[in-house]
């Protein structure tokens, strides 16, 4: 059965963020062809506000398959950050990924992705994490949640968080593995030519 994984992208996204976990699910769709001809485990989509070209930090423009408007039903959903502080203050964004959140079984957050969970009331009482230098201001925001330090990823069972940039490569290897078996997260991550950190 392939679990379908909705990333959202938007204005100042970090490139890494989105395109980290992108090429991890991806892989392992691919390097789970090689030896089974059931469906891929994975289909990952791009989804927007609207259908338009976002552009990601350092200026690198990105086109999304999906919009708000229209876009598959997602298993999972995977908020990357960034500079976040624009969508912190858009209503439609903060309510599409609380409505969307709300019908799938997972919703994972990469680095200030946190703080967007956390505006859309997905982490009350919570443990998670975020990007080292943004753990303080977190806290200071949502002071309702426990926010741990040094830690590349906190798995709570429904919500995934990570902490900032290349770590979300290893909570989505944990995805991989949580979904689809350590082993192909162990091959994907072979794949790769990337050390797994696994805690």
């Amino acid at each position: 059965m392939t679990t379908n994984i909705g990333i959202y992208v938007f204005d100042e996204v970090e490139v890494l963020d989105f395109a980290g976990p992108f090429e991890v699910f991806s892989t392992a769709s691919r390097v789970a062809a090689r030896t089974s001809k059931e469906p891929p485990p994975f289909s990952v989509t791009l989804v927007a506000d609207r259908l338009r070209e976002v552009r990601a930090r350092g200026g690198l423009g990105v086109v999304p398959s999906a919009s708000f408007a229209e876009h598959a039903a997602f298993d999972v959903l995977l908020v990357p950050g960034g500079d976040v502080s624009a969508e912190l203050e858009r209503t439609q964004v903060i309510a599409w990924i609380h409505d969307v959140a709300r019908r799938t079984a997972l919703t994972a957050s990469v680095c200030t992705g946190a703080f967007l969970l956390a505006k859309a009331g997905l982490l009350r009482g919570r443990r998670v994490t975020t990007h080292w230098e943004d753990v303080d201001d977190l806290q200071r925001s949502f002071p309702e949640l426990t926010v741990e330090k040094d830690v590349p990823w906190v798995d709570v069972g429904d919500l995934v968080t990570s902490a900032g940039i290349s770590a979300g490569l290893d909570m989505s290897l944990h995805l991989v593995a949580r979904l689809a078996g350590v082993e192909l997260a162990e091959r994907t991550a072979r794949q790769m030519d990337y050390v797994w950190r696994q805690r």
